[in-house]
C-alpha cells in the first residue's frame, strides 16, 4: 500500500471546526448573541463536551484494536464496525458536532452555534465524501455492506 493510498481530504477535520468556533468566537466578540441563560448553557455545555469525548476515546479505542489509522491521511488497513462504529460510520465526526455545539453553549455563543452548519456541509462535502468513496474502492462488497446496515451519522 503507499502513501498515495489515502481518501485525499480537504483538511483535517478538527481543523474545519476549531475555524468555525474561532469565527463565531470573533463574531460573537463584535455582535454577542447568547444561547441560552448562563448556568443553563453552561451545564448543557459541559454534558455535551463529556458525551463527545466519552464517543472520541470510544472510538479512537476501537481503531486502535484494529490497528487502523485515525489520520485521513495514512492509509486505512481496516474496516472498524464494533463499538461506536456499529450504530454510526462516522462516530468521531459524530463528537466533533457535540462537541463543537458543547463549546458553543459553553461560550455561550449562538454564532459559534451557527457556524457549526457550514463546518458540518464542509465535512460532508469534502471529508466524508472523499473517505466514503476512498473506502468503497479500498474494501469494496464489504464497506457497501457496512454502508447498507450502519447510517452515516446515528
Amino acid at each position: 500500500m503507499s502513501s498515495q493510498d489515502t481518501p485525499g481530504v480537504l483538511a483535517p477535520p478538527p481543523l474545519i471546526f476549531a475555524t468555525a468556533l474561532v469565527a463565531g468566537w470573533l463574531l460573537d466578540r463584535v455582535v454577542p448573541q447568547p444561547v441560552l441563560p448562563g448556568a443553563i448553557a453552561r451545564w448543557a455545555g459541559a454534558l455535551l463536551v463529556v458525551g463527545a469525548l466519552a464517543i472520541a476515546a470510544a472510538a479512537l479505542r476501537e481503531m486502535r484494536r484494529a490497528r487502523t489509522a485515525v489520520d485521513p491521511y495514512t492509509p486505512t488497513t481496516a474496516l472498524v464496525r464494533t463499538g461506536p462504529f456499529a450504530r454510526s460510520r462516522n462516530p468521531i465526526y459524530v463528537a466533533l458536532i457535540v462537541l463543537s455545539l458543547g463549546l458553543a453553549l459553553l461560550a455561550n455563543a449562538l454564532w459559534c452555534a451557527l457556524l457549526v452548519v457550514p463546518a458540518v456541509i464542509v465535512l460532508r462535502g469534502f471529508v466524508i465524501a472523499r473517505e466514503e468513496a476512498y473506502l468503497e474502492r479500498r474494501f469494496g462488497e464489504d464497506y457497501r455492506s457496512y454502508c447498507a446496515a450502519t447510517p452515516r451519522w446515528l
